[in-house]
């Protein structure tokens, strides 16, 4: 299972600190739009717009409200009440994932460089 994000996005990197955290059968892997490893699995339009995380499960590619759905589900516990969310119809879920994929940068800030994996998880990380 594999965790595609934007690794220069503050929050994207707040969110990929917070799932190794919790998965807590180890499972997920991840690995930058920006980097090689993305560019071989994802199409190029997904990494050019670097507007969505992605999750692949092993059978298929999530992105934007349902890849945050279905992560939410693996983590189980109290991350499960997201679940509600599918309750909304996939377009408002997006329109809402949307808004905020726009303005992170300007909410949360960007660093210069790609997310570095801390000692210990490196593995977890494809490039």
């Amino acid at each position: 299972m594999i965790v595609f994000f934007d690794g220069v996005c503050n929050l994207c990197q707040g969110s990929v600190r917070y799932l190794i955290k919790h998965d807590k059968k180890g499972v997920l892997k991840f690995a930058s739009l920006q980097g090689n490893y993305a560019k071989d699995f994802v199409n190029e339009t997904e990494i050019q717009s670097m507007q969505s995380i992605l999750f692949f499960d092993g059978k298929m590619l999530y992105k934007k409200s349902t890849a945050v759905l279905k992560l939410s589900r693996l983590l189980g516990g109290w991350n499960q009440l997201l679940l509600l969310g599918y309750i909304l119809p996939r377009f408002f879920r997006d329109w809402l994932y949307n808004i905020v994929a726009k303005n992170r940068y300007r909410w949360f800030g960007k660093k210069d460089q790609c997310m570095l994996p801390f000692e210990g998880i490196e593995n977890r990380f494809l490039d």
